[in-house]
C-alpha cells in the first residue's frame, strides 16, 4: 500500500455507495471509470469490496467474447431479480490485442444489446480529494518516522531506499529493485504477456484477482455440488458471536460462496450461540448473501453470550443433529472465548471435534494471534472524522481543548491510533500507567504550547476504561480547572456511534480475504480428519484456528495456544504490535521520548 491508496479507495466506494441506491431505485446500470492509467488496483480492490458485476483492469484482459460474457452475467441477474448493476472500469483498461476499453464502449453495449437504461460516472480527480482516511495517515507518520531514521542510519555508500508497507510490517526496500520490478510489469504488458504481469504484480494483486474471479459468480459452478462426495455427509456452519462489526457481513459473504465453490453446503446460525443451542439456522445460498459486504452490524444476528451460558450439551446435540462437519466464528473476544470452551469440551463431547475456526470482529481490537480485526478500521474513520469535526467546531474560539472518549474495553489500540490520526496531544490507555502528577504535567503543557504558538485547539483522548479513579469525567475537570487561565475545556463520550456506519474498504477486503482463507482451510481440515463412516473427528490442536493478519501475512494459530498468551481478566493479549507507536504519539505533540525503527530490510 501506498500513501493515498486507501483515502482514494474510499472516494471510490463512497461513490458506489450513493450511485447503489438510485441504481436499485431506478433499475439501471451503472458504469464507473476509476483512476489507474497503468496500473488496476484501484479498480479491482474496489470490485472486491462494493461486488462489482464486472471490471476491466489492464494487467488482466478478458478474453474474447467478453462482451457476450458481460451481456449474459447482466441478463441473467436481472433474472434473478437483482435491481442495480455496477461495472467498473479502470482507465487503462484494453482487451487481449491491447485496445482499449473505455466506458463509452461499455455503455454502448450495454444499451444495444440489453436496452437497459445505462449511465457512466467519471469519477476523476475526485479520487485524489477529500478528508484523508484514518488509515493514510498513520501510514504516512509510520512512514515518515521511519524515513528519519533511515537517514540518520545512512552511510555514504548505502544504497537509495523505498521506506513501504508489506501487510503490516514497514520494510526498506532497495529504490532500484523496485523500479526494476515496475519496469518488468511494463514489459510484460508490452509483450502481452498478462499472467506474468498479473504475478509481478506480487501476491497481494494475484490473490484479489482470484479472489474476485470466484466470489463475483452469479452462482457455483453447477458441478460443485456432485463433484465433492462429502458434502453429502456433512455441512458447514457460520456464527455470529459478541458485538456487531463492520466487515464481519463481508466475511461471512466470502466464507459461503467458497464452500458452495467446494461443493458444500452452509448453515446460517441466526441469534449467535442461543440460536446454534435450539438448532435455529437456515441454509444459505449464492444469492442469499449478495450485497452483504456493504452492510454494517450482523446479518445473521449476534449476541455476547458463550457457549457455557447457553449449554456446550445442547449446542453438541445440534451439531450433532444437523450433521455440522466444522463452524466458523466470527467476533469479537466471545467468539474466541467461545471456541476456547468448546475445545475445552470436546472429551465429553465427540460432536465437537470439528474443526473450529475463528474470524476476529470488533472495533476494540483485542484478539490475540491478528494485528487486525474486522471493524477496527471502520470504526477508526468514524473516531476520526468526529474528532476533525469537533476540532472545527472550536475555530475562532479563543483556545479550546476537547476531551473525548473512545470504546476499546481495557484495550487502548482506538484512543492511540485514533490519537496519531487525529494529532491528538495525549491518549490515555489502561495499557500505560498514569498518575495524577502526569495529567497535571500534560495540562500544564498543554498550556504552555497554547501561550507560545499559534496552536488554538487541543485534543486528548481516553479509553473508556484507562483507569479506575483518573476517568473521563475526572480528566476533563482536572484539564477544566488547572487549565482554566490558559483555555477551556468541553468533553465528549462518542459512545455507540463508533460502532456503526457502512464498513470502510479496508475492512471489507480484509473480511472477504478472511472468508476465503477459512473456507479454504475449512475444507483442508475436514478432509484431512475424514473418518471412514464420512463424518469428521478432528482432535488436534491444530483444527481449532484463529484466522489472522500478523506482519507479512495470514496465520491460522491454534486458540489454546493463544490461550496462554491472553489476560482473560482484561480480555487483552499479552503482547500487543501498536504499542511501540506509543512514542511517536508524544513526540509529535513535542513531549520528549523515544522511537525505535520498526522496519526491515527486504531484499526480495
Amino acid at each position: 500500500m501506498t500513501i493515498g491508496t486507501d483515502t482514494a479507495l474510499h472516494r471510490i466506494i463512497e461513490a458506489v455507495d450513493a450511485i447503489s441506491t438510485t441504481a436499485a431505485s431506478h433499475q439501471r446500470c451503472f458504469v464507473l471509470e476509476v483512476m489507474g492509467r497503468h496500473c488496476g488496483y484501484l479498480a479491482l480492490v474496489a470490485a472486491l469490496a462494493c461486488e462489482a458485476d464486472f471490471v476491466f483492469v489492464p494487467e488482466y484482459p478478458h478474453k474474447e467474447g467478453w462482451k457476450d460474457k458481460l451481456c449474459k452475467k447482466l441478463q441473467s441477474e436481472r433474472d434473478v431479480g437483482q435491481r442495480l448493476n455496477i461495472i467498473l472500469v479502470c482507465e487503462g483498461a484494453i482487451d487481449m490485442q491491447g485496445n482499449s476499453i473505455t466506458a463509452t464502449q461499455v455503455q454502448e453495449l450495454v444499451q444495444t444489446r440489453l436496452s437497459y437504461d445505462t449511465r457512466i460516472t467519471v469519477l476523476g480527480h475526485v479520487q485524489r480529494g477529500g478528508r484523508p482516511s484514518a488509515f493514510d495517515r498513520i501510514l504516512a507518520t509510520r512512514m515518515g518516522a521511519e524515513s528519519v531514521l533511515a537517514l540518520i542510519e545512512a552511510k555514504s555508500d548505502s544504497p537509495a531506499l523505498i521506506i513501504s508497507l508489506d501487510g503490516n510490517q514497514v520494510v526498506r526496500k532497495q529504490l532500484m529493485q523496485c523500479v526494476q520490478k515496475t519496469l518488468n510489469v511494463q514489459k510484460c504488458m508490452k509483450d502481452q504477456k498478462f499472467e506474468d504481469c498479473v504475478s509481478a504484480r506480487g501476491r497481494s494483486f494475484e490473490g484479489n484477482l482470484n479472489i474476485y474471479k470466484i466470489l463475483s459468480r452469479l452462482e457455483p459452478p453447477k458441478t460443485a455440488s456432485t463433484e465433492n462426495l462429502c458434502s453429502s455427509k456433512y455441512s458447514f456452519a457460520v456464527v455470529a458471536v459478541g458485538a456487531p462489526a463492520c466487515g464481519a457481513n463481508a466475511a461471512v459473504r466470502s466464507f459461503v460462496r467458497m464452500s458452495l465453490v467446494k461443493g458444500y453446503k452452509v448453515m446460517g446460525v441466526l441469534d449467535s450461540l442461543s440460536g446454534l443451542s435450539k438448532g435455529n439456522m437456515k441454509i444459505l445460498n449464492w444469492m442469499d448473501v449478495h450485497g452483504w459486504a456493504a452492510k454494517g452490524g450482523s446479518m445473521l444476528g449476534t449476541k455476547r453470550t458463550l457457549p457455557k451460558d447457553v449449554g456446550i450439551e445442547s449446542i453438541a446435540n445440534q451439531i450433532r443433529d444437523n450433521k455440522i462437519g466444522g463452524i466458523l466464528f466470527v467476533g469479537g473476544f466471545e467468539a474466541y472465548q467461545a471456541v476456547v470452551q468448546l475445545v475445552e469440551a470436546q472429551h465429553l463431547y465427540s460432536s465437537l471435534k470439528i474443526p473450529l475456526l475463528v474470524i476476529p470482529s470488533t472495533i476494540s481490537n483485542n484478539v490475540p494471534g491478528t494485528d487486525f480485526s474486522l471493524g477496527c478500521d471502520s470504526s477508526l474513520n468514524e473516531i476520526v472524522s468526529i474528532c476533525d469535526r469537533i476540532k472545527q467546531s472550536a475555530l475562532g474560539s479563543k483556545r479550546r481543548v476537547f476531551v473525548v472518549e473512545t470504546m476499546g474495553g481495557y484495550c487502548g489500540y482506538l484512543a492511540t491510533l485514533a490519537g496519531i490520526a487525529g494529532g491528538a496531544d495525549a491518549a490515555y490507555i489502561n495499557e500505560e500507567d498514569f498518575t495524577c502528577s502526569d495529567l497535571i504535567k500534560d495540562c500544564d503543557h498543554m498550556s504552555t504550547k497554547m501561550e507560545n504558538s499559534q496552536i488554538k485547539r487541543g485534543l486528548i483522548l481516553v479509553n473508556e476504561k484507562a483507569n479506575t479513579n483518573f476517568n473521563t469525567d475526572f480528566i476533563f475537570h482536572l484539564f477544566s480547572e488547572s487549565g482554566r487561565r490558559s483555555f477551556s475545556t468541553r468533553s465528549n463520550v462518542l459512545g455507540h456511534m463508533q460502532q456503526g456506519g457502512s464498513p470502510s474498504p479496508f475492512d471489507r477486503n480484509m473480511g472477504t480475504k478472511l472468508g476465503t482463507k477459512a473456507a479454504q482451510k475449512m475444507i483442508t481440515l475436514c478432509e484431512k480428519n475424514l473418518a471412514e463412516d464420512g463424518t469428521v473427528v478432528a482432535t488436534d490442536p491444530d483444527c481449532a484456528v484463529l484466522v489472522g493478519v500478523i506482519r507479512r501475512k495470514t496465520e491460522y494459530t491454534p486458540v489454546m495456544e493463544l490461550a496462554k498468551r491472553t489476560d482473560f481478566s482484561k480480555r487483552l493479549p499479552l503482547d500487543q504490535w501498536w504499542l511501540k507507536l506509543r512514542p511517536l504519539l508524544r513526540i509529535l505533540a513535542k513531549h520528549d521520548d523515544v522511537y525505535t525503527a520498526e522496519a526491515e530490510d527486504d531484499d526480495q
